[in-house]
């Protein structure tokens, strides 16, 4: 007796993995997804050596973002409250909202943990991480 397979026509995880399948066999990455609460970033060098991170924290304040370098690993994180309570003579209405992110990046090279810069503007968070001067490679003289 054969065995019937029964096959859910909501289910399409068969054709996740169909296409999955075939962007790779055809040289396509398909982009990995950020957990809930992650921050997305985007990690250039300046012209001067320095790395430059960029994320987007829109409706975030200042006092919202903490941000630490230790050991060679940049941690940013954001946190934002805001409760609203509207009072009327038929209703009364509290909301409160609550949205916090964070991303800890593992920083190239040797990064000088007193040469961190940051700048919060128009929703976007800009942070500089200047190359430590400790560890520059030096010349030794041949006599």
């Amino acid at each position: 007796m054969s065995q019937m397979k029964l096959r859910d026509p909501f289910d399409m995880g068969g054709m996740r993995n169909l296409l999955r399948s075939f962007f790779d066999d055809a040289g396509f990455q398909i982009a990995p997804t950020l957990e809930e609460g992650a921050l997305a970033v985007d990690i250039s060098e300046g012209k001067e050596g320095e790395t430059i991170v960029r994320a987007s924290l829109p409706g975030f304040k200042k006092e919202d973002v903490k941000i630490s370098v230790h050991q060679g690993i940049l941690d940013i994180r954001a946190e934002s409250k805001e409760e609203t309570e509207t009072r009327d003579e038929k209703f009364y209405r509290k909301e409160r909202r609550w949205g916090a992110v964070s991303r800890r990046i593992a920083l190239p090279g040797n990064p000088a943990e007193d040469g961190v810069q940051a700048e919060l503007k128009d929703g976007v968070l800009t942070v500089k991480v200047q190359p430590s001067k400790a560890n520059q490679p030096r010349q030794i003289a041949v006599r």
